[in-house]
């Protein structure tokens, strides 16, 4: 499947801000289950410069300054991406055997880091204890994912006006409502807490509009899922708790780390300004030729919740 990704954000400001310094995660990787064909960012007022690295976790991050005043701020990252469809699981090791080998020097140190605690996401024992109704004996580690993905579908609400992303995953565990972020953290917390790696992952979710209605550009949001772990043959599979299904040829991914914190598209410092305001819009267009501009029917297309905006 093919896409076109439009992410803009603007920020106005009620008084000239004097200093802007802002590190995106915005660039769409190539992956083993995506393809890149072209990236392109625009900042207006246009930078002096704008600086690419790739960070710590592997994702490509951009950094730029404004010193000069400015009223109004426009941050917008369009991407060209193919989307694979993600093969059939079907034999899994068991999750046992991967929490016993995490804890030896057979794992790397790139997967055995997503073990830890993190700013977002601690080892709490109320997350060990709803993952173990998932993760009994002897059950293979994608199997007993699904179940959990399914758990938070069922069990947690989907409220965006619950949480914010300051709220401690403590208080998401116990009111049960939140966004696909702290569904997101509730996954991976579990499966740290099982001793299992798991990953924090951000990215975009193609959405269906109504029967009969045309798609509703800048309709779409980011969204964020959790990936575990599953053996060196099956290396990280993603799950999306927040629509109940694996990650398929609707996600788009855009950077993973240990929470939302390692890969929040847009962090920034601004000096004056007075009261901001922000505007979000992201567009995911399907580029296929059948569909005209429109979005077409996907074989794995989930009972979609609106993602996280």
């Amino acid at each position: 499947m093919r896409y076109q990704v439009e992410h803009k954000t603007a920020y106005t400001y009620s008084d000239p801000a004097s200093v802007a310094h802002n590190l995106l995660h915005l660039r769409v990787p190539t992956t083993l289950r995506q393809s890149v064909e072209d990236f392109a960012l625009t900042v207006e007022p246009k930078p002096r410069s704008v600086v690419s690295r790739t960070d710590y976790f592997g994702n490509q991050v951009h950094y730029f300054a404004l010193s000069e005043p400015h009223g109004r701020m426009t941050i917008t990252a369009t991407s060209r991406v193919t989307v694979k469809t993600p093969a059939t699981i079907t034999v899994s090791p068991d999750w046992e055997e991967l929490a016993a080998l995490a804890k030896s020097r057979e794992f790397p140190l790139e997967v055995r880091q997503f073990l830890f605690p993190s700013r977002h996401i601690r080892l709490l024992p109320i997350l060990l204890e709803y993952g173990k109704a998932a993760f009994t004996r002897n059950r293979p580690i994608v199997e007993a994912a699904k179940e959990l993905t399914a758990r938070i579908y069922a069990d947690y609400k989907y409220d965006s006006r619950a949480t914010s992303i300051t709220t401690p995953l403590e208080e998401v565990v116990r009111q049960r409502h939140g966004v696909c972020q702290d569904f997101a953290h509730v996954g991976t917390g579990a499966l740290r807490a099982l001793g299992l790696p798991a990953r924090y992952v951000s990215g975009y979710l193609r959405t269906e509009p109504p029967p009969g209605k045309p798609r509703l550009v800048g309709a779409d949001a980011s969204h964020a899922w959790f990936s575990v772990f599953c053996g060196t043959e099956l290396g990280w599979v993603d799950f999306d708790p927040t629509n109940n299904v694996i990650v398929g040829t609707d996600h788009i991914t855009l950077a993973h780390g240990r929470d939302f914190e390692d890969v929040s598209p847009i962090q920034g410092v601004v000096m004056g300004g007075g009261t901001r305001t922000m505007q979000v819009g992201v567009d995911v267009m399907p580029l296929d030729a059948k569909t005209n501009g429109q979005p077409s029917a996907s074989p794995n297309t989930p009972q979609q919740r609106s993602p996280n905006k």
